[in-house]
């Protein structure tokens, strides 16, 4: 699946991206004032894949290296201080 088309979503809430298994390969994130944290679970109420803290009133780019981070459902845990995450998978 690594060699397959990029797609992207965006959300403004925690929960599921919606698209099955899939590898995380980048995430936009943009922030607010505050303490900014986005933390994306194997599922809901999976492992932890990705827990990253931000500087505040921003636009982050995190890419994922290699083939990216696999799971079987992409979930928003925890949205902190954060207007929208746009989420780059295969």
């Amino acid at each position: 699946m690594a060699g397959s088309d990029v797609r992207s979503k965006r959300l403004t809430a925690t929960g599921s991206v919606g698209v099955g298994p899939a590898r995380i390969r980048q995430i936009q994130v943009l922030t607010t004032t505050g303490t900014p944290r986005l933390t994306i679970t194997d599922g809901n109420g999976g492992a932890t894949v990705l827990d990253l803290d931000f500087l505040a009133s921003d636009t982050h780019s995190v890419n994922i290296p290699s083939d990216g981070i696999r799971v079987s459902d992409i979930y928003i845990s925890a949205f902190t201080a954060c207007t929208a995450v746009t989420v780059f998978y295969n």
